[in-house]
């Protein structure tokens, strides 16, 4: 496991450390084409439905299942909807699940870690099994449950994801909190009357941030790819709405016949991943203390 970052005494310090981190990271090539990648993909699936003329549900038979072509960059399905717009707006669904997903996750894995780690004892306890029940269950099978019961929105499908994926986060953060709370500088900031809360906060969970950070996308690549899945099966947000998996299922039937139907949503989960494990790679060698590269 990498090694946690010391707590610094003095600003300079800090901003030595984020200045060392951010030339580590610059001089991380693959982490910085995944970024280039992510802003790229981000602004094609906001700005791309606005540039073009077609609504997503707009029915236009004479042309339906004709190939790319100008009008329709990513042709048109069966029923002659445009596939340009429909992909764009699925993978705006799919990063607004994937961005819940990872915020709903780290907020709870966080705050049951540090709970864990600072109370010990009961608390502990408690935290503890939770999450090892959460692990050895056969979790794609209580999310399929859960997602065909409330997962019919895109906010539904994240929570569900979110209940499931924050384990991870938690014991994290759990462990540091146990490191940490008997240092020195923990144990002044008792003696002069800070609360909990705040000792956690201020003096605990900064020297946490790294790899939380890092856990933060990687839960981005994990999520895109189960919101995809289960909407390939039917468990997730359904059409009209238009998501990567959904759009997948509905013209896995044209495999042969049209593939580009099939390839152009896949390539944009696959890319996606491809490009939050590149930036996590970046962020885990930037705030690595242990790290040698600049």
């Amino acid at each position: 496991m990498t090694e946690l970052i010391e707590p610094v005494s003095g600003h300079g310090e800090s901003r030595s450390f984020a200045r060392l981190a951010l030339a580590r990271f610059t001089s991380h090539r693959l982490a910085l084409l995944g970024a280039a990648g992510l802003i790229l993909m981000v602004l094609a699936f906001f700005t791309g439905p606005a540039l073009s003329s077609h609504d997503f549900d707009a029915v236009d038979i004479v042309n339906r299942l004709a190939g790319p072509s100008l009008s329709h960059p990513f042709g048109t399905d069966e029923i002659g909807r445009d596939l340009f717009v429909r992909t764009m707006l699925g993978g705006q669904y799919s990063i607004r699940v994937a961005v819940l997903v990872a915020f709903l996750a780290t907020a709870l894995g966080t705050v049951l870690g540090a709970l864990a780690g600072f109370f010990g004892r009961a608390t502990d306890v408690v935290v503890s099994q939770l999450i090892n029940v959460l692990l050895i269950v056969p979790s794609f099978i209580v999310l399929a449950v859960f997602a065909n019961r409330y997962g019919a929105s895109p906010t539904g499908i994240a929570v569900v994801l979110a209940t499931l994926l924050w384990t991870r986060i938690a014991r994290i953060v759990r462990g540091v909190v146990m490191q940490y709370k008997e240092q020195e500088f923990v144990l002044a900031a008792r003696a002069v009357g800070a609360r909990p809360a705040r000792i956690v906060a201020r003096h605990i969970l900064p020297n946490v941030l790294g790899s939380v950070l890092v856990e933060v996308t990687l839960l981005l690549g994990t999520a895109i790819v189960l919101e995809s899945t289960l909407s390939f099966l039917g468990l997730g947000v359904r059409p009209p709405i238009p998501t990567l998996g959904n759009l997948i299922q509905q013209s896995k039937g044209a495999i042969d016949d049209a593939p580009l139907r099939v390839l152009l949503p896949g390539f944009f989960v696959v890319f996606f991943v491809l490009c939050v494990n590149f930036l996590g790679d970046g962020l885990r060698d930037a705030l690595d203390p242990k790290s040698r590269r600049a």
